[in-house]
């Protein structure tokens, strides 16, 4: 794991949530995109030494519709940027972590994304983030 890249929150709205990061923090957007892999539009925020990743479902069969019906709007995952995330996942599996992705999938930004099960991470989701083909990354 090379560092924290981004911190998932799942919200209703992006629209709604938003102006709570940019006008009462003073926070910057970054971009907003609709990734399709995973059934969400997402909304990136500079949180100057981390970024935060707003999340709000394009459908009710998305992943994050339910994390919403079941827990409500909050933190949803943590995000760790890797190198040669396929690589990751065999290393992590072979230690025993259960995959939710065992292949790569598009993420946000052109970023190859795959998460880990909470179950094997005590209670938490995360994501492992593989920008190593974008430019600037």
């Amino acid at each position: 794991m090379k560092k924290v890249d981004h911190i998932g929150i799942a919200v209703k709205s992006v629209e709604e949530a938003l102006p709570f990061y940019t006008e009462t923090l003073g926070l910057s957007l970054l971009q907003i995109e609709e990734v399709q892999s995973q059934k969400v539009k997402v909304a990136f925020i500079d949180g100057g030494n981390i970024k935060l990743e707003l999340l709000e479902p394009l459908d009710e069969v998305s992943p994050v519709a339910a994390f919403l019906s079941k827990r409500g709007e909050g933190i949803h995952h943590v995000a760790f940027g890797v190198n040669g995330i396929q690589e990751r996942i065999e290393e992590l599996k072979d230690k025993g972590v259960n995959m939710i992705n065992e292949q790569p999938k598009p993420g946000a930004g052109g970023a190859q994304v795959a998460f880990m099960h909470p179950k094997s991470a005590h209670g938490v989701l995360y994501e492992l983030c593989d920008k190593n083909n974008i430019k600037g990354e």
